[in-house]
């Protein structure tokens, strides 16, 4: 359904979200320190409203709605996109808070800026033309880079806020590049007309434009061979930044992929499907080799999220000739996402004082300390191992049954290889955890978790079981998403 006027109406999610921004902002001019924390709550409010409204246009998402001039479309995966983009950004924001505090961390700006990103991912998953989609993607990625500096007593928070910009600005104009060739070649930048001027034989200046659109998107999973920044960024960031990183926008480049692959370009599906088969290849025995040699444990989960995001590319490379490959890649990156936010909340969590338990001798007797959170550490942990019954084993089979039905049978069993060996360094967390002793020094400091902390966490790491018991509503959520 293709609506040539304005239909302000429809972006009602963004423009709710951006009111919402600027009220925050001025209110937070004029708050003393004591009172700030009502930007907290007016940001957390945002998306929670944000959420109604997006909630409310799963039926208008049907007709594929297309309207400002082209450059937006409310559609099935716009919607649930923007609904677990919302949802994983509240969370987020919520683990952040007590940390912030204890660090003496620029609070009101981690939460403006992160809803500023928020406002970018929203664009980019209904951006419907490349230049919508460019901005979107500029509005997520400069605040991430002031985020990741916040903490500026911090060296490796600022060197890697200064590595992410620097490559991120790299990655963009790569993309850039790779847009203006394909406006030259095609003369639209609307997705659907370009996929339409794109049925003849690919030419060679097609194939440039082609890879280097695609090294954009790499760079933005942070997959190999883009992935440099990946670990250092981690591991730098303060941990309510890398939480942040590591969840939300994760989705938002998984909507944009799909946009530019499989809807502005399927006639070269052949010639990305070969290139993504490379790139997931590697990324996964890269992310799982180096992963196991770390002994930091966000620098770990970075190398962790490099393999998975290679384990989600193989449903997207899947996706043309299997019925279910781009869903199962959608349902792949949600609950990764998922598991990969309780994990960081955790670290955030127990990080107290001067301390930060990013170390995995850290973990050792976490279950004498806490039994709780080291339950719920266990619990993420084994989803993102794919151990039943927890999502991430239901999440891996899919992609497994959605490359067999590719014809891809020896992806899979490379991709189950490389998840037998992934399985190691998580379950050496869960050993430290269990099975060792916690340090004299560990033991005199308490675990000290409030209760709107834990029941956040408590939610987000029972929904990794509960996702793996009763799959299927995720699961067809997910394939209704990306029917169109």
């Amino acid at each position: 359904m293709n609506f040539p006027l304005g239909l302000f109406s429809i972006a009602l999610p963004e423009i709710i979200i951006l009111l919402f921004l600027c009220a925050a902002l001025l209110l937070d001019v004029f708050l003393i320190e004591r009172y700030r924390v009502a930007t907290y709550f007016l940001i957390q409010v945002s998306l929670i409203v944000g959420m109604i409204v997006v909630t409310s246009q799963f039926t208008l998402s049907k007709f594929h709605v297309i309207a400002l001039y082209g450059s937006y479309i409310v559609d099935e995966l716009a919607v649930l996109s923007k609904l677990l983009i919302y949802l994983f950004s509240f969370f987020a924001f919520a683990y952040a808070k007590p940390y912030l505090e204890a660090k003496n961390i620029a609070r009101s700006e981690y939460y403006l800026l992160g809803l500023f990103s928020v406002l970018g991912m929203s664009v980019m998953v209904s951006a419907y033309n490349f230049l919508t989609i460019y901005l979107g993607l500029e509005l997520l990625s400069l605040p991430l880079y002031a985020m990741i500096a916040l903490y500026k007593t911090n060296d490796a928070a600022v060197e890697a806020a200064m590595k992410y910009f620097i490559l991120g600005s790299f990655a963009s104009g790569i993309l850039l590049y790779g847009i203006s060739f394909l406006y030259g070649v095609t003369g639209h930048i609307q997705i659907d007309k370009v996929a339409a001027a794109l049925h003849f034989e690919p030419n060679r200046a097609l194939l440039i434009a082609m890879v280097f659109v695609m090294g954009g998107l790499i760079f933005k999973f942070g997959a190999v061979p883009f992935h440099m920044w990946v670990p250092d960024v981690y591991q730098g960031a303060p941990t309510p930044v890398t939480l942040f990183i590591a969840s939300a926008p994760k989705i938002a480049a998984f909507a944009i992929t799909i946009r530019f692959l499989a809807e502005a370009m399927p006639i070269l599906q052949v010639d990305w499907t070969h290139i993504l088969i490379v790139v997931a290849v590697l990324s996964m025995f890269f992310g799982n080799l180096l992963a196991i040699a770390q002994t930091n444990i966000k620098r770990m989960l970075a190398y962790s999220s490099i393999a998975h995001i290679g384990y989600s590319l193989l449903g997207v490379l899947a996706g043309p000739y299997s019925q279910n490959g781009y869903s199962q890649a959608f349902f792949y990156i949600s609950t990764y996402v998922l598991v990969a936010a309780g994990a960081f909340a955790i670290i955030t969590i127990l990080s107290h004082g001067g301390v930060e338990m990013d170390k995995l001798d850290d973990y050792r007797g976490l279950n004498a300390r806490h039994p709780w959170l080291a339950f719920l550490m266990l619990l993420l942990l084994f989803s993102m191992a794919g151990v039943p019954p927890t999502v991430g084993f239901f999440a891996k089979f899919g992609l497994l049954e959605a490359l067999v039905q590719a014809h891809e049978v020896w992806l899979a069993v490379l991709a189950l290889v490389f998840a037998l060996i992934g399985a190691y360094y998580y379950l050496r967390v869960v050993m430290l955890m269990y099975f060792e002793e916690p340090t004299e020094e560990a033991i005199r400091t308490p675990i000290v978790v409030s209760h709107d902390v834990l029941a956040a966490v408590s939610v987000n790491g029972l929904a990794a079981l509960v996702l793996g018991l009763l799959p299927s509503f995720f699961i067809d959520l997910c394939r209704i998403s990306l029917s169109g």
